[in-house]
């Protein structure tokens, strides 16, 4: 597996990987197989690397080239469900994105639930759960929140794992920001999919002082939980034909704006689920762009 270069330290001996938790989670998952890393495609058939049975969580740290950082932070928050993490085009990709633009980026390699040991297994199960996902629903029948889609035991357990890790590294990343270059006050979050969720969690429950901004596309939800008042500024990022997430992503606005807190959304026709950092002919590949105008306009630069 090849993770994106920062700057030219970091070409010469590799991006720093930090243990999230050096004397073990305070949460526990059930045991499941080593950690596998595996090349698959994704939206739009594009190949990409993924992770998945992941137990050691750890943040990459991804730096802008030397002198031209901005002092800002972001941990990156790959999406998969759950069950693996979409390593490549939802994380480190996204990381060499903001670091390009003077951001020191994290790639957060959190918790998952298990899957099969055996490839065909996992395939068989991937395949299932993907299709049951994937019916057609006519809008007006579109779900507006996901617990009731995901509330299987085993998946709630691995969402709150997230989470645990999330806050975790918010707070990993504050502690250590001087080593860093980055203010202990200017460190966001972005997120995708199940990693969109788990940076929703942490905003409506960081643990501490609110991030400087959450970004989670395509997902999260506030759970019916009313909005912190000083809950960060959130853009956010779907496409109309993603059903099963589309009207979660608009009720999570709309929790945002009914709190009077600041919220960018962006509603694109085609898209559908996944597209990350993808450049697919599509509408949603314009939203990098539209988030680094809102970031510049927030003040996040």
């Amino acid at each position: 597996m090849t993770e994106s270069e920062g700057s030219p330290a970091e070409a010469a001996t590799g991006p720093q990987v930090i243990p999230l938790w050096p004397e073990g989670p305070p949460t526990a998952l059930p045991a499941k197989p080593p950690e596998v890393a595996f090349r698959a495609p994704v939206a739009g058939g594009v190949v990409t690397t993924i992770l998945r049975n992941v137990s050691e969580p750890t943040l990459t740290v991804v730096r802008p080239e030397d002198g031209k950082g901005n002092g800002v932070g972001v941990i990156v928050c790959p999406g998969g469900g759950w069950r693996i993490l979409a390593w490549e085009h939802e994380g480190v990709d996204v990381a060499a994105w903001f670091a390009e633009r003077g951001y020191t980026a994290f790639v957060l390699k959190y918790r998952v639930g298990a899957t099969p040991e055996d490839p065909d297994a996992f395939a068989r199960s991937a395949l299932a759960g993907n299709e049951a996902l994937a019916q057609p629903r006519p809008a007006a029948r579109t779900p507006r929140s996901f617990d009731r889609l995901m509330a299987d035991p085993s998946t709630l357990q691995a969402r709150e794992a997230a989470a645990d890790d999330g806050r975790r590294a918010l707070a990993l990343v504050r502690e250590r920001a001087a080593e860093f270059g980055v203010d202990t006050a200017r460190i966001g979050l972005i997120g995708f999919s199940a990693g969109a969720f788990l940076v929703a969690d942490v905003a409506m429950d960081p643990g501490g002082a609110p991030p400087l901004f959450v970004a989670p596309i395509y997902g999260g939800e506030t759970r019916g939980r009313p909005v912190p008042a000083d809950a960060p500024p959130l853009f956010t990022a779907v496409a109309q034909d993603d059903r099963l997430l589309v009207s979660v992503v608009r009720a999570l606005c709309d929790d945002w704006f009914a709190a009077d807190r600041p919220v960018e959304s962006h509603l694109f026709t085609r898209g559908g689920h996944g597209f990350g950092m993808l450049r697919l002919g599509q509408p949603v590949d314009r939203w990098p762009e539209m988030l680094a105008t809102w970031l510049a306009d927030q003040g996040f630069v």
